[in-house]
């Protein structure tokens, strides 16, 4: 499933964007899961971790829930780190859980066109098989000092 979104739809849903949690968050600090939290943190996004297998320890200074109903704090955005076929009961559980939810993003390799067709249907934004880490730095123009091309055209001097 290769779906486009402009660079103006992404950037919407960052900039509007306050309280993530990640599913699937992995502590350990080799895992793709764990430095994208840790970056979406850094970047001033309040990010609640979620994963089952670790609930209950520490990871960047608050406690890992066991599930998306254990958070009490609104939730802006989903970000699912899990298997295509784990999506649909995290889909149900968030659109149930919070009323004002924005977006349900998930990771690369991550796509369910009727779990996303579900969210859609009730307003909800929905992104597959992208990380908003790297949407985020490519963006914001976090990539440019590393000499990566953004894809970015701008007259913004370097």
């Amino acid at each position: 499933m290769d779906e486009h979104y402009s660079d103006a739809h992404l950037r919407d849903i960052l900039k509007r964007t306050k309280n993530i949690a990640v599913v699937g968050v992995s502590p350990n600090p080799q895992r793709p899961s764990y430095f994208v939290a840790r970056y979406l943190g850094l970047k001033g996004f309040n990010v609640i971790s979620v994963n089952p297998g670790h609930a209950g320890k520490e990871l960047f200074g608050s406690t890992i829930r066991a599930s998306l109903s254990e958070i009490d704090e609104p939730i802006d955005m989903v970000d699912i780190f899990r298997r295509s076929d784990a999506v649909p009961p995290i889909v149900d559980e968030a659109m149930e859980r919070f009323s004002d939810l924005k977006t349900i993003w998930m990771q690369i390799g991550v796509t369910h066109a009727e779990a996303a067709d579900k969210a859609r249907a009730k307003g909800i934004d929905v992104i597959m098989n992208r990380c908003p880490k790297i949407e985020y730095q490519r963006l914001f123009w976090e990539l440019r000092m590393a000499g990566v091309n953004t894809g970015v055209i701008s007259s913004k001097l370097s």
